[in-house]
């Protein structure tokens, strides 16, 4: 019998309540880590959140997903380094972006442009208004879908991207910018072909 017992398991008796535990993992400071149920369930909740961060940096759908699974396996590695749980949803998507930038570094040398695919984000309703955002340059793109998309403050955004609040700011203010412009001009170009 004895050779059927993993005696790795710290799984533990409580003469106390007659019941078997498993006890909760600690990480250095002694602080309990987040168990894999409860990542499972926060990371499968804000799954889609997650890709659509990814798919503004990446754009390629396998590119996403590579990114996605990085860095779903850096934050489990790395789940004890989180100091309040309540920052998990800033945090993983914190991870997401390094994640993904760094995939674009080590892709960059070898994409080439017709080999690029543009997912559609089911977020954005008009087809127009996405492949709009979809060809701004990355710096507005980005805080442009975390602020409007996802409901990221400003605040927010300034820490995930590890820029100023006032960067932010403008940023936003020159995506809102580009995109009326452009859409000003469809609109010019609707309105005389109707004509």
């Amino acid at each position: 019998m004895r050779g059927n017992i993993n005696w790795n398991e710290r799984i533990l008796f409580e003469p106390a309540s007659n019941k078997w535990y498993e006890p909760q993992r600690t990480d250095m400071r002694g602080e309990i880590m987040i168990g894999k149920e409860d990542f499972a369930a926060r990371i499968e909740q804000k799954s889609g959140m997650l890709y659509r961060v990814a798919s503004t940096i990446l754009r390629s759908d396998e590119d996403c997903r590579d990114a996605l699974q990085a860095a779903v396996l850096r934050a489990w590695k790395n789940r004890g380094k989180l100091r309040d749980e309540a920052l998990f949803d800033t945090w993983i998507t914190r991870i997401v972006i390094n994640e993904s930038h760094t995939l674009l570094r080590r892709k960059r040398k070898y994409l080439l442009q017709s080999a690029v695919h543009y997912p559609h984000n089911a977020r954005v309703p008009d087809p127009a208004l996405r492949l709009l955002i979809d060809q701004m340059p990355g710096k507005l793109r980005l805080p442009l879908v975390l602020h409007y998309l996802e409901g990221y403050t400003y605040e927010e955004i300034a820490e995930l991207l590890h820029i100023p609040r006032s960067t932010v700011r403008s940023r936003l203010s020159r995506a809102r910018k580009a995109l009326r412009l452009e859409l000003e001009d469809e609109k010019e170009v609707w309105l005389h072909e109707t004509v």
